[in-house]
């Protein structure tokens, strides 16, 4: 089986032009990070926020009443590093763990023996690679081959073969950008938005989500299924029903004047 099989199969994109302006009162909006709000680095720790878009997003906010939420693979430690003394609800490691608009945690703890087994195993497979890098998220391990490309199809083969051993466990891969990642499979970004659709602020509004690689495609599913605004970053077969072109892009329509 194809490791992309993992993850939701992607349909038809009606709409191809970019997404309606943001209605301060109606919409909830959700936002990756990597390629989405920021250009990819070629390790994570290497991505640089620049002062527009700190200052962006909590005045974005602060118009939406507090519906606004950070979904990405990262973990919160993580983003909140990145993002300093911007205290966002966010969901991190693909909803493995989720800080409400409350400020409460929740966390979705994996098996810890089966987690700390593949570490071990894959530890030693990076280690035995140059150019691959293991990335221990607390909850999700994620090895990246972007320093070696050449790598792709060996280490898809072989984390292949690794989860098979933990699938009746739970856990399952989940490909993306030059990455392969293991995660707990029962959380994924779009059961987070589900989550905090279920809560203040967010509760009674339009969910929008915007991402740009295969590991927001559930996201996109969940956005679909409650009628909202799913936004594709970059080209690439997808299940959302807006597309903007890149970073660049995103940024743009952030900025625009939103509906009273």
């Amino acid at each position: 089986m194809p490791i992309e099989d993992s993850a939701p199969r992607p349909g038809v994109v009606t709409r191809r032009g970019p997404p309606p302006a943001l209605d301060a009162r109606r919409h909830a909006v959700f936002l990756d990070i990597d390629g989405t709000l920021l250009d990819i680095a070629p390790t994570p720790e290497r991505v640089i926020l620049d002062p527009a878009l700190a200052a962006l997003l909590p005045a974005l906010s602060a118009r939406l009443s507090g519906a606004l939420a950070l979904v990405t693979g990262r973990s919160i430690r993580d983003t909140d590093r990145l993002f300093r003394d911007l205290r966002l609800p966010v969901a991190g490691q693909h909803g493995c763990e989720r800080r409400d608009a409350d400020g409460g945690l929740h966390l979705h703890a994996p098996k810890s023996a089966t987690l700390a087994r593949l570490k071990v195993l894959l530890a030693d497979f990076a280690s035995r690679h140059a150019g691959l890098r293991l990335e221990d998220k607390g909850s999700t391990l994620a090895v990246h081959y972007r320093g070696a490309p050449q790598l792709a199809s060996h280490v898809h083969q072989t984390m292949r073969a690794q989860i098979d051993m933990a699938e009746a466990e739970g856990f399952e891969l989940q490909p993306g950008k030059r990455l392969v990642e293991v995660r707990p499979g029962s959380r994924d970004k779009g059961t987070a938005i589900r989550d905090f659709m279920l809560e203040p602020p967010f509760r009674g509004r339009v969910p929008v989500f915007v991402g740009d690689d295969v590991t927001d495609e559930h996201g996109f599913a969940v956005v679909r299924s409650q009628k909202g605004i799913a936004i594709k970053v970059g080209p690439g077969t997808t299940r959302a029903n807006h597309r903007l072109p890149d970073v660049a892009g995103v940024r743009a329509w952030l900025e625009a004047p939103l509906h009273p």
